[in-house]
């Protein structure tokens, strides 16, 4: 069993778990799965505006789950490390069973 004795560590986790709750951050980053894309690649996979995809990916990016980096004048993001696609995938199994 695994004990947390610091609430503050507690609170971070709803937070991060709270980022998941959302069926539009998931699609984003289940898109990010194939590697690094831009907004308007993403916004176009996802039939969504670029404002609305920007928005998420901030939220995203404010939680650590994506990073970006810039080639030219264009953004692109993509899941910030193996751990959110663990997250990601754990859930996944675990809806599946």
């Amino acid at each position: 069993m695994i004990t947390i004795k610091d609430e503050e560590i507690l609170f971070d986790l709803a937070d991060l778990f709270k980022v998941f709750g959302d069926s539009t951050r998931l699609r984003i980053m289940n898109v990010l799965f194939s590697g690094p894309t831009s907004v308007g690649e993403i916004a176009e996979i996802l039939d969504m505006s670029q404002s609305a995809i920007s928005h998420q990916l901030k939220s995203l990016k404010g939680n650590n789950l994506v990073s970006s980096k810039r080639s030219g004048r264009s953004m692109y993001y993509e899941l910030a490390d193996d751990h959110v696609k663990t997250i990601f995938m754990t859930g996944l199994e675990h809806i599946k069973e």
